[in-house]
């Protein structure tokens, strides 16, 4: 998706962080360290294979040029200012009237190999993801190669944004309760942790749905131009990359459902499309549908 000329960037909604010295983790080891952290929220790029490099020794990134749409559309870092902004102003206006909740803004860092976290540390190989206990949403750009590269994902544009707005989605799962609500250590297709993620990607489906019409309170510009088709593909893709049965039919031979935490790759763009043509918090809750459904 491309956002629209005319929108105003602040380049102080997204905190940076430069890691110290860290682990470099590549190929298949990289790919192990993502998958378990994705699924269990244990950090294992440490022990995984790679070796140690010499990163930049703290400090930040510069987001000081990501000021308006022509820098959102060039460059990745702007890009997430830019959907951090676009997400914040749907849902400053969703979750009051779709669901009686005051949105909290959530705290957004991109970060270069490695971060602290209330969570935790967290690498370069940990992938995307949400802390609750300081609601923020943990993000290192590299990770978007990683998706084309080894998970076989298009690294576009609206792959990066479904990212992001998976995410928070699992912000807005948290101000609305449901993550006090599940058990993340059980596993299976019908799991609590299966419908906690799969709701998060009709969430993400659901910005998508309205970003095109979401407007820039600094500016009265809608942020994005309406998606294409060939734009929702990629996404789309994304969604399937990361399902359970995909990936460990990649690194294990075949699929075990009763570890499922994710859903399946199917689940995953189901869930994302129901979401885009839903356009409501209430279309995504997958809290209540019977396994069948799920």
């Amino acid at each position: 998706m491309t956002f629209n000329e005319g929108i105003q960037l602040d380049p102080n909604r997204v905190k940076t962080s430069r890691g110290g010295r860290g682990a470099a983790v590549g190929g298949i080891g990289g790919l192990i360290a993502l998958i378990i952290f994705m699924f269990t929220g244990v950090d294992l790029s440490g022990v995984l294979g790679g070796s140690s490099t010499d990163t930049a020794s703290g400090g930040t990134i510069d987001l000081s040029h990501c000021v308006d749409a022509d820098a959102a559309n060039q460059y990745v870092e702007c890009r997430m200012v830019a959907t951090a902004e676009s997400l914040d102003a749907l849902w400053e206006q969703a979750l009051p009237q779709q669901a009686g909740v005051r949105y909290e803004m959530p705290g957004f860092t991109v970060f270069e190999a490695s971060v602290n976290t209330a969570c935790g540390q967290a690498s370069s190989a940990t992938g995307p993801f949400y802390c609750p206990a300081d609601q923020t949403v943990y993000l290192d750009v590299s990770f978007f190669d990683t998706l084309e590269t080894q998970l076989g994902a298009e690294n576009a544009p609206l792959a990066q944004e479904y990212i992001v707005a998976h995410e928070w989605g699992h912000h807005i799962q948290n101000q609305l309760g449901y993550m006090a609500q599940v058990n993340l250590r059980d596993t299976g297709p019908e799991s609590g942790a299966v419908r906690l993620e799969l709701q998060a990607d009709c969430l993400a489906g659901m910005w998508v749905r309205h970003a095109a019409s979401t407007v820039d309170p600094e500016t009265g510009v809608t942020f994005l131009e309406p998606p294409t088709r060939a734009q929702l593909e990629d996404a789309l893709t994304a969604a399937a990359a990361v399902g359970d049965d995909r990936i460990q039919e990649m690194t294990q031979g075949r699929a075990f459902p009763e570890t499922f935490t994710h859903g399946t790759s199917e689940q995953r763009m189901r869930w994302f499309a129901t979401g885009y043509e839903g356009g409501t918090v209430q279309s995504c809750d997958t809290f209540s549908m019977s396994g069948a459904d799920l």
